[in-house]
């Protein structure tokens, strides 16, 4: 017998945090781990976009990190959880950086702001990227109302949107798509 994927108990504008605590779905801790979620379906749709291996790889570890994320932040921080939620390490955020550093190794200095776009794959990246920012700046709202995460999760997001800048401009450099220049006017 299949379960059913409705259980019409947030039909009232309410769900259950991992540990029974009842919110609203617009609180803040709501709207965090569902701006994960949201990111982690980005992520997806880029991974299917891309041809380079290591890439893509690296971007599979990514979503299963986001996955821990999203079930700490659902997490009411008031409650002991009897489950074992998978946490991320500051070697999930070190390898990130290092690939950041292998991508500007091999990439022109960059000189300006550049603008999304060249390719689907690309622009695809820097939604991921923008929805990556989002996601922190939920996190950092979280914070400020002492209703902290890990700030373990702050500096991951935030590095993560670096990764995603770079594998934009990396994936165009595979393609052959150059950066496209923001220069002001005048």
């Amino acid at each position: 017998m299949s379960i059913k994927i409705y259980t019409k108990t947030g039909d009232k504008g309410t769900t259950s945090l991992i540990g029974g605590t009842k919110v609203s779905k617009s609180h803040r801790r709501i709207e965090a781990y569902g701006t994960v979620d949201e990111l982690n379906s980005h992520i997806g749709l880029c991974k299917d976009q891309l041809t380079d291996e290591d890439s893509i790889k690296m971007l599979e570890k990514i979503q299963w990190q986001l996955f821990s994320i999203g079930a700490a932040l659902a997490c009411d921080p008031e409650k002991e959880i009897k489950m074992q939620i998978p946490d991320i390490h500051e070697a999930d955020i070190a390898l990130m950086e290092s690939e950041i550093d292998r991508m500007n190794e091999i990439l022109p200095p960059l000189k300006h702001f550049i603008l999304p776009g060249g390719h689907v794959s690309i622009s695809s990246l820097h939604v991921a990227r923008c929805v990556c920012r989002r996601a922190e700046r939920n996190c950092v709202q979280l914070e400020e109302e002492n209703h902290s995460p890990d700030p373990l999760i702050l500096k991951y997001l935030n590095r993560l949107s670096d990764y995603l800048f770079m594998l934009a401009r990396y994936t165009g450099h595979l393609l052959q798509v150059e950066d496209i220049l923001w220069k002001p006017r005048g």
